[in-house]
């Protein structure tokens, strides 16, 4: 295959560096999907990198970073790559600018819910000062990027449920129904009717299906990754942590989920070269909001190779890459309810940390309906926590009381942890909380906020694998290691706690 590893600079994006792009467009590389697209001025459609079409001309082609920057140019969705049903751009989590906590709050819902104030206000920013970035770094601004969101999500609402399509436009996050069959007319070449009647005929020749209850819909969607994935250690490591009550490991990984609009459950499971997510919402309006939660909890975003490359060259790491492709750095469903968990798994077992958050939500967790097997409870809210921690949680005073004070603090908005945070902001907001170490916060911004590089070079069972493979595990030398291993620190700290298993039971944050 050609060589396409060749790194971009720190500072530029890789839809700039159209060699490569087009390098990757010939070799009909899948690893690029959702990384860049590509406009083919000949035809006005744009597509996925690996798109099966006989590869364009260069000088007809031309790159964009976002799906919403082909759509503003007057492009439209190639209806044989589907190119928004890809893996997300791994490069949202990299990057820690304005344009990236953008990225991810869009793909949250946040402008349906919100509109284009709420996402100013949430990251801080006019909404002049937001416009001007988002156009010169993604070539759209908010507006059209929310289009291009709800496009998506309107496509899979009318393939895969059988909801009216003014019902539908609703859902999707649209004001209108002429403003919803104008965008699935400009962005897929076809009209909403046509759309469900091509999936209609599609379902029939792949056999039955469920139909949706009556508690809300329920969807079947394959959600791809980049290959390789290593589904076995992410999903044994969700299940050692499983809440009971709130998750449940017997068939796939099954949880609910306390998301906007409603309540939801979640089925996930993984195969060959998807994971397949069979939801339960109470509203369909929180489709985005649901698909986007489990992406991140999944890492399903994460670019293996390029994790391999750098990881692979460290000698006492490359035997362990080697081993186990495709390592994921778990995420989190909801920020409030990981802060939380994290404080609970302070200094205990991931046993123990496991039984408190148990305890918690079969006395404070909101039922949700459920048919038999299935989780019935949703995680306590913070104001519940924050009200009756001290009579549910067992344990040191001290501990509970700020376990209590930080749920007080996410009731009241005092601190807020969402995904758009800024890193170094929310670090500094969580250090100044009360039983909140330099752990803790470090844990949030690599399981909340999706950051790479973040090394929890204290945790005793980071330290322990470090000296399973040989290398010298006191922090101080563990990180004047790491920093070969940047930007992607935190994918060997999982590296390096599988290598402490089982031994890995308890310690300063046993990655709760």
């Amino acid at each position: 295959m050609t060589q396409l590893t060749a790194p971009v600079p720190a500072n530029q994006s890789l839809w700039h560096d159209t060699e490569r792009c087009y390098r990757a467009v010939m070799s009909r590389d899948a690893r690029f999907d959702g990384q860049f697209i590509v406009a083919v001025r000949t035809t006005g459609i744009y597509c996925r990198p690996s798109c099966p079409a006989m590869t364009p001309k260069a000088r007809n082609v031309e790159f964009f970073p976002t799906s919403a920057a082909a759509q503003s140019r007057g492009y439209r969705a190639c209806r044989r790559c589907l190119p928004d049903a890809v893996p997300g751009s791994p490069e949202w989590n990299v990057r820690a600018d304005l344009a990236a906590r953008a990225m991810r709050l869009i793909a949250d819902g946040t402008v349906e819910r919100e509109g284009v104030p709420g996402l100013a206000r949430r990251l801080g920013y006019s909404e002049r000062q937001l416009g001007r970035v988002l156009t010169a770094e993604l070539g759209a601004g908010p507006l059209a990027l929310a289009r291009a969101h709800r496009a998506h999500s309107a496509r899979l609402l009318i393939e895969l449920s059988e909801l009216p399509l003014t019902d539908v436009a609703f859902a999707a996050g649209f004001a209108s129904v002429r403003q919803f069959n104008t965008t699935i007319r400009e962005v897929f070449a076809t009209t909403p009717t046509q759309l469900r009647a091509a999936a209609a005929g599609k379902r029939e020749q792949a056999g039955p299906r469920d139909e949706p209850s009556a508690a809300g819909a329920r969807l079947t969607l394959r959600l791809p990754f980049r290959e390789p994935f290593d589904a076995d250690g992410l999903f044994a490591f969700l299940a050692a942590r499983a809440v009971p009550g709130v998750e449940d490991v017997t068939d796939g990984y099954r949880r609910t989920l306390r998301l906007p609009h409603g309540t939801g459950l979640v089925r996930l499971t993984p195969a060959e070269r998807y994971v397949q997510c069979d939801l339960r919402l109470t509203d369909v309006r929180d489709l985005g909001n649901a698909v986007a939660r489990v992406r991140r909890l999944l890492d399903l975003d994460a670019d293996p190779e390029a994790v391999r490359q750098v990881l692979g060259a460290d000698p006492a790491l490359a035997p362990l890459v080697s081993a186990i492709p495709g390592m994921r750095v778990p995420g989190a469903v909801d920020g409030t309810e990981l802060v939380l968990r994290a404080m609970l798994g302070q200094q205990v077992s991931v046993a123990a940390a496991r039984t408190a958050a148990g305890r918690l939500a079969s006395e404070l967790g909101e039922p949700v309906t459920a048919t038999d097997g299935e989780p019935g409870l949703l995680f306590p809210a913070a104001a519940a926590i924050a009200e009756h921690a001290t009579e549910v949680l067992r344990g040191p005073l001290r501990r509970i009381e700020a376990i209590r004070d930080v749920a007080t603090a996410i009731a009241s908005g005092d601190l807020d942890v969402h995904v758009g945070r800024e890193a170094g902001e929310l670090r500094a907001e969580l250090l100044a909380a009360p039983g909140i170490g330099p752990w803790t916060a470090d844990y949030v911004l690599m399981r909340v906020l999706g950051q790479p590089d973040v090394l929890l070079d204290g945790d005793l069972a980071i330290r322990k694998g470090a000296a399973a493979l040989g290398l010298d595990g006191t922090p101080a030398a563990l990180t004047a290691r790491a920093q070969a291993w940047r930007p992607w620190r935190s994918y060997a700290g999982m590296y390096l706690w599988r290598s402490s298993a089982p031994t890995s039971t308890k310690g300063n944050g046993q990655a709760p």
